[in-house]
């Protein structure tokens, strides 16, 4: 099963860089496919934050109206999978969490990558490095 990180998800929506028409083509084929895919729950939650945020964006942010639009677009993927917490993330997260290089801000992406480990993913969309971290994961950057 493939999974997308936030970036993906961004750029998918946001018009403005030239990653949007591959990120767009991307999401679309996973949401009108029949294989399974994913995302995080908590890239769900930063998506919107990202979006909306006008400090990022200027007076260009999307509207909340927009970005749950776009959300909801994507949850109504009959094939979509969100990636959620349960009891088997636990151990894993425990183990990257307590890396050597694991500070502050990159246990999001240990959270992550335990996430994807824990629900089988077999690769994760992205472009953020400090996936790098955890070589268990498959971490492909699509652009």
């Amino acid at each position: 099963m493939l999974a997308l990180d936030t970036n993906v998800l961004v750029h998918a929506h946001r018009r403005e860089g030239p990653e949007h028409v591959l990120a767009s083509s991307l999401v679309r084929d996973l949401a009108q496919g029949a294989e399974p895919w994913a995302i995080p729950w908590p890239c769900v939650y930063e998506f919107f934050s990202v979006v909306t945020n006008a400090r990022i964006w200027k007076d260009a942010a999307s509207t909340p109206q927009q970005a749950w639009a776009q959300l909801a677009a994507w949850l109504a993927a009959p094939a979509l999978r969100l990636l959620a917490e349960n009891e088997s993330l636990i151990p894993i997260l425990a183990d990257l969490a307590q890396r050597r290089r694991v500070r502050g801000p990159v246990i999001h992406d240990a959270r992550l990558a335990a996430l994807c480990l824990a629900h089988g993913v077999d690769k994760l969309l992205s472009r953020d490095r400090d996936f790098s971290l955890f070589p268990e994961l498959q971490v492909e950057n699509p652009f």
